[in-house]
């Protein structure tokens, strides 16, 4: 049996080895691997390009489904904000890290101008305004127009976010 957290590890390892950053995934379904990847931020110079963005990727992709339910995701560190949306949003059954910001912040240093380990979880969690980075509201009736749209579209219908009909665990065992 794969030693999934340990393959992570692995992925983290050669990343580095290769001149890219500290971080991988490994999305496991059914005691196999779906999907993993390495951050390629430094590689492809896109900061979205973070190992569970492009692991979660791969892994709906094959899937057909933006869901994830039916698998367990191991990611490196404790995830960013941006990579925990993405997790929380595809709902994999289990997300495993193996280290949290404290053990490693004292070896890495990421340089963005308003990203610090220390006090990133702070300045997302204040109001908008309060932020550090500017932010600016301009309301726009035609912004709402759009979500008014996709209503129409979509049968007039407003309902809870939920697995769609037929991709249970079991039925996307079948992709």
């Amino acid at each position: 049996m794969i030693d999934f957290a340990q393959r992570t590890i692995d992925l983290a390892h050669q990343n580095v080895a290769e001149g890219g950053r500290p971080f991988a995934t490994v999305i496991v379904k059914d005691g196999e691997i779906l999907a993993e990847s390495a951050n390629k931020v430094a590689q492809t110079n896109d900061p979205t390009a973070h190992a569970e963005i492009l692991a979660i990727r791969e892994a709906c992709t094959r899937l057909g489904t933006e869901h994830l339910v039916g698998t367990t995701i191991y990611v490196l560190a404790h995830p960013c904000p941006m990579c925990l949306g993405s997790l929380y949003y595809c709902s994999p059954d289990e997300v495993v890290f193996l280290t949290t910001r404290d053990a490693y912040e004292p070896h890495y240093v990421d340089d963005r101008k308003y990203f610090e380990l220390a006090t990133f979880y702070e300045e997302f969690a204040k109001d908008w305004r309060d932020r550090r980075l500017p932010m600016r509201y301009e309301p726009r009736p035609a912004a709402v127009d759009v979500y008014r749209f996709w209503q129409e579209r979509n049968g007039g219908r407003r309902t809870a976010t939920a697995v769609p009909a037929g991709q249970t665990g079991a039925d996307l065992d079948a992709c």
